[in-house]
């Protein structure tokens, strides 16, 4: 039986415990490129002792971003200001992660502090969006996405392996695929946002398809010993959950035969409104669900944020990592915390030295 503190091995990755640090959007880069607010966001969440710490959702195009802020790995520039990240979280004890993506219909956004829509047309900072389909999610984004031809699918399948070559080149050890909340590969597996008529849209096997393809194509140049992770929304709540989840584990035990090692679960948020039963662990017993019938190591997060409540969910197999966002920004040193309030014995990896001395020193001050 594992507990939230034990190691965790995967591949010839080894993590010191099973917190992660979910890949959070910061939305402060510059033309894709990371800076000092990264360096110190990144250094201190390792400092604080996660076992894995994932760079936030990263665009695999100018196209792929979110907002014009976002980090980027389109260019080899960008790639090499993110190699100090890296070695900042392995200084630290930590396991350097990145997850990246494409925006898809969701993206040329504003940040979510300036109004978390679309930048209206005619700005300069904004560009087109491109989807499935030429449907926009609604609300505050409602630009209409343009849809996308063939070319457009095999560039961007392109540009996710450019960007896994990048990623190993700046020294990550962990690699997660983006196909989740809404993004261009969710766009593909959702009905809500696929009415193709060929290859890539109608059956469940033809909207799989641009995700199989691109795992695969990423897993060919992502070497075998490193894990390659993939956060999919197998989830909408929309009604027809048992259909969506039921398509999301048949999609994810496919990608496990082509080569994937690990499972984020998530919430697809295809839709604008959805019954989303918000609540302590909630995607807890989906999480378990899917781990089982896959059988391939998982994590979750979402209103995880207690020790016990992460203790519990590792502690009765319902996942192997723990993803945590909000707490850690919250505190990045919540590992100190959990163990203390947990009774663990602290490793001595659990605060660095210069904090340690002056916790353990005065600790009855």
């Amino acid at each position: 039986m594992a507990s939230l503190f034990d190691p965790f091995t995967l591949k010839d990755v080894t993590l010191r415990n099973r917190i992660a640090a979910s890949p959070m959007c910061q939305y402060s880069a510059n033309d894709g490129l990371v800076n000092d607010w990264h360096n110190v966001h990144l250094g201190s969440l390792a400092r604080g002792g996660a076992g894995l710490v994932l760079v936030e959702a990263t665009g695999v195009s100018p196209e792929g971003r979110i907002t014009p802020n976002c980090v980027g790995l389109w260019n080899d520039e960008q790639a090499a200001a993110l190699a100090p990240n890296v070695q900042l979280i392995k200084d630290a004890g930590a396991v350097p992660g990145i997850q990246i993506g494409h925006a898809g219909r969701k993206a040329s956004a504003n940040r979510p502090w300036e109004g978390d829509d679309h930048i209206p047309a005619g700005d300069p900072r904004g560009w087109e969006t491109i989807a499935p389909s030429p449907i926009a999610y609604g609300g505050g984004l409602s630009k209409v996405p343009h849809e996308m031809t063939k070319a457009d699918i095999e560039r961007v399948k392109q540009a996710f392996v450019d960007s896994a070559k990048r990623a190993l080149a700046s020294g990550f050890q962990w690699l997660v695929l983006h196909f989740a909340h809404g993004y261009l590969a969710q766009s593909f597996l959702s009905k809500h946002s696929n009415q193709r008529t060929d290859e890539y849209g109608g059956s469940f096997e033809n909207r799989s398809r641009f995700l199989l393809e691109t795992l695969k194509a990423v897993r060919a140049v992502w070497p075998e010993n490193l894990p390659l992770a993939a956060r999919l929304g197998v989830i909408e709540f929309d009604g027809n959950d048992e259909e969506t989840l039921g398509e999301a584990i048949e999609l994810i035990k496919q990608m496990k035969a082509e080569g994937l090692d690990f499972i984020d679960v998530s919430i697809g948020f295809s839709l604008g409104k959805a019954d989303i039963p918000w609540g302590p662990a909630f995607l807890g017993p989906i999480a378990a669900r899917v781990r089982r019938e896959t059988a391939l190591p998982a994590s979750t997060s979402w209103y995880i944020s207690t020790p016990q409540q992460a203790e519990g969910l590792v502690r009765d197999g319902s996942v192997d990592l723990v993803m945590l966002a909000r707490p850690l920004l919250a505190d990045p040193h919540w590992p100190y915390k959990a163990a203390t309030e947990l009774g663990v014995e602290k490793p001595a990896w659990i605060l660095p030295a210069p904090y340690a001395h002056w916790l353990n020193r005065y600790r009855a001050a």
